[in-house]
């Protein structure tokens, strides 16, 4: 017999493929979701949210709406938050409040009415720097830039100035927060991974690459960045991109995340444990912008590289995704080349409005880019 699985923020992007997930394994879904104009666009309950999905529009910090929505339900997936690193540096309170405060009113509600499980999402942007090692096989887990190297590029050096290599980044690495969109979601995890197992509930959190696939919410500035790109394509504009375009990294189908998600529901190693969700294969910034280019019937379209950098990016940084493979059963199966034509095709039906420069004069406006 299935379960009643509650998803937070579950009418957003990765929520919708959460719940398609989840019913075709004969579960039941409820799903609770504020409906924020940044991301819904005021246009109510999304068409691409499963019609056998039950809908509770309301805010994660609100009891009374919390104690509606986790009547009936055995375990928790947690995925309401506000997204975006740029924009968590100037919307303090907001994204402290919802992704912080949230969580935490979550768990309180969880403490009197306790579920079998809560998986919690959580972010690659809580390692800040990926791991690297030098020339010499020394690995590094807490590289911070300052800027530019001495020879003007962009990579972080060691003390002699020589290149650091990136390495795929286990669980294990320290984290080193560099936005409040990392600190909240490290938060969040940590709040799930302390106060679930006080109770006697499994819980775990999965944190999650860069995740793309048809649905995302083009007219956001702060989503994914392959949405970005395909809403600036879309609107006869060249992908903007930071720094010079060789920041490494890695891109997961939302439909592998889902896969993870349920894994992660079902599966008793998960209990306790955080996992990188990852795709397993890195690229730079600039071949996924030619890419997406390419997939959108336009490769002509070369990137636009601003040449700054943005408070709270990081260079490079991809998954070790060894564990989730082992003890999850995870394995991303979907082609990075065959998801983009998809996703181009998703595009090619929608209407996006592109607010990607608007969200960058925002940022240059408060000193966040540099």
């Amino acid at each position: 017999m299935g379960e009643t699985v509650l998803i937070t923020g579950g009418a957003g992007f990765i929520g919708r493929h959460v719940s398609e997930a989840l019913l075709a394994r004969g579960h039941r879904v409820r799903v609770l979701d504020a409906l924020i104009e940044q991301v819904h666009q005021g246009r109510g309950r999304p068409a691409e949210l499963a019609a056998d999905a039950e809908l509770v529009i309301g805010d994660i910090r609100d009891e009374s709406t919390l104690i509606t929505a986790l009547k009936g339900c055995d375990s928790v997936i947690h995925l309401a938050a506000e997204v975006g690193v740029g924009q968590s540096m100037y919307a303090v309170d907001r994204y402290t409040s919802v992704n912080d405060y949230g969580t935490a009113v979550l768990l309180q509600q969880l403490i009197d009415r306790p579920v079998r499980k809560i998986v919690t999402a959580s972010s690659m942007s809580i390692y800040g720097e990926g791991l690297y090692r030098d020339l010499d096989g020394r690995l590094y887990e807490e590289v911070v830039r300052a800027g530019r190297a001495r020879d003007g590029g962009w990579d972080p050096v060691d003390a002699e100035g020589r290149p650091l290599v990136p390495m795929p980044t286990p669980e294990g690495k320290r984290p080193a927060l560099a936005s409040v969109y990392a600190l909240g979601k490290y938060v969040q995890e940590r709040l799930t991974l302390t106060v679930a197992p006080a109770y006697g509930m499994a819980c775990s959190a999965l944190r999650l690459w860069n995740v793309y696939g048809p649905g995302q919410a083009l007219s956001n500035p702060y989503t994914g960045v392959l949405a970005i790109f395909s809403s600036r394509i879309a609107n006869g504009q060249p992908p903007m991109v930071f720094e010079d375009g060789e920041q490494r990294r890695d891109f997961v189908h939302v439909g592998d995340v889902a896969e993870a998600f349920a894994l992660a529901l079902e599966q008793d190693a998960a209990d306790g444990e955080v996992f990188n969700i990852g795709g397993g294969e890195e690229k730079t910034v600039n071949q996924v912008a030619e890419a997406v280019a390419r997939a959108m019937g336009r490769p002509g379209v070369a990137p636009e590289v601003t040449g700054k950098t943005r408070v709270g990016d990081i260079r490079h940084c991809i998954p070790d995704i060894s564990k989730a493979r082992q003890q999850l059963g995870y394995t991303p199966r979907q082609d990075f080349d065959a998801g983009l034509a998809e996703l181009a095709e998703w595009v090619a039906r929608q209407e996006a409005t592109d607010r990607v420069g608007e969200a960058r004069r925002e940022l240059e406006v408060r000193g966040l880019v540099a």
